[in-house]
């Protein structure tokens, strides 16, 4: 395939930048991440008049996209929160010794080139950079034409601090046109440079990019996450976190979209309902008898709507409950609310989803909150990397064999 000579070029830069991360050490590394951080603030007006030009053109409105200076600030802690984690890149996973006297070390090692592809969320951006440059990492951003300008702004702040500390600006490299034609060349793989693909954006985009992508690709999937009230629940606590799991903002991938009811627990339903006000409510036969809502149709229960609207589905019990997750679930977050603890736990044995919650809002799936101080995705897939993707999940290993001149007979 035939690249472009910009993309030719991004993409060599990058394997040069990947080296030098990988030759820097853990302390000039935690510099980078902290400069960055102290450039974003820096230059928060400049990204806000860049966000402002996105949000003119937009042809919809999007949350994710709005940056404001709560926000902006927001990006910069997450970015210095990520200097303050442990550096993964040559950390020893596991090491034994063999009979013949070898000495085996299973050690973290960067991935390499990392390729960023992303739609209206300008804190990718960030957040992408940080992690890669923890962990060791090149990458190369290609936001969204809806967040074009916001995030070539926060790009800016980026390489300022990069140079700071003494690392190359081709660490954190963006694509320099919104041209879609430029999508193809990351899906190639930029002439064998690029190592890994991440997706972050709605269904259609990461269904396109793990059909067409010639690398490996870290899939992060919709997010059709559920809210399970067990009759033990305590009824102001499960008000409280389903309004929670749904309000707190609805355009976020743990945003919960089905809220799952026992037939007992019917009588909390007015309670919940109340507590969802504001938000359209569709439900099954059962569950409009006890709350006037429009009846739920069969699409409802696959629709990541990011919306204020929330499906309801009645259950006999949490065995009802995990197989409708299984059926219409991504794999992405479950919460169950239960005082019963015997029942939480098989129900959290049993949901393989990425994140499973017993007494907690599904809004909690975020990097941040685990202690990852960002993440660059929620991973719904089984290998590899699963859950919040921070630091630790962009490495791989490798294995550090040490002898004294055995040879093998």
């Amino acid at each position: 395939m035939n690249l472009s000579p910009d993309m030719h070029h991004l993409g060599r830069a990058a394997r040069d930048g990947a080296e030098a991360l990988r030759a820097a050490s853990a302390e000039q590394r935690t510099a980078a991440i902290r400069a960055m951080a102290t450039h974003l603030r820096a230059d928060s007006s400049s990204i806000l008049a860049a966000n402002a030009s996105d949000l003119a053109a937009a042809t919809q409105h999007h949350d994710r996209l709005r940056l404001d200076a709560e926000r902006v600030e927001a990006i910069a802690a997450g970015v210095e929160a990520v200097a303050g984690l442990p550096d993964p890149v040559g950390a020893e996973i596991a090491r034994w010794q063999r009979p013949n006297g070898l000495d085996i070390a299973r050690v973290r090692t960067p991935i390499g080139v990392i390729g960023m592809i992303y739609e209206a969320r300008p804190n990718v951006t960030a957040d992408a950079a940080a992690i890669c440059v923890r962990s060791g990492n090149a990458v190369i951003l290609r936001p969204g034409s809806d967040c074009f300008a916001s995030s070539r702004a926060i790009h800016s702040a980026l390489v300022r601090g990069l140079a700071e500390a003494g690392l190359p600006p081709a660490t954190v490299q963006i694509v320099p046109t919104a041209d879609r034609a430029l999508v193809g060349d990351l899906l190639a793989g930029l002439d064998g440079t690029l190592d890994l693909l991440i997706p972050r954006g709605g269904r259609s985009l990461v269904e396109r990019i793990q059909a067409e992508a010639r690398v490996p690709v870290l899939g992060h999937l919709e997010g059709v996450c559920h809210t399970y009230v067990h009759h033990a629940a305590d009824p102001v606590m499960a008000a409280a976190i389903v309004h929670n799991a749904k309000l707190r903002r609805v355009s976020v991938c743990g945003s919960t979209e089905t809220l799952l009811i026992d037939r007992a627990a019917l009588p909390m339903l007015p309670a919940i309902a109340e507590a969802l006000e504001g938000c359209e409510l569709r439900g099954d036969a059962e569950a409009a008898a006890v709350v006037p809502m429009r009846l739920a149709t069969e699409d409802d229960w696959r629709t990541e709507y990011l919306a204020p609207i929330l499906s309801i589905r009645t259950v006999s019990d949490w065995h009802e409950a995990a197989s409708h997750i299984a059926r219409y679930g991504t794999g992405h977050t479950e919460a169950i609310v239960t005082e019963d603890r015997a029942v939480a736990e098989a129900f959290l044995d049993t949901v393989d989803s990425a994140i499973v919650l017993w007494n907690a809002s599904t809004q909690y799936a975020d990097g941040g909150e685990f202690g990852f101080g960002a993440e660059i995705g929620i991973a719904t897939g089984k290998l590899h990397a699963r859950g919040p993707v921070g630091p630790e999940q962009l490495t791989s290993f490798k294995y550090v064999v040490r002898g004294a001149g055995q040879v093998r007979p």
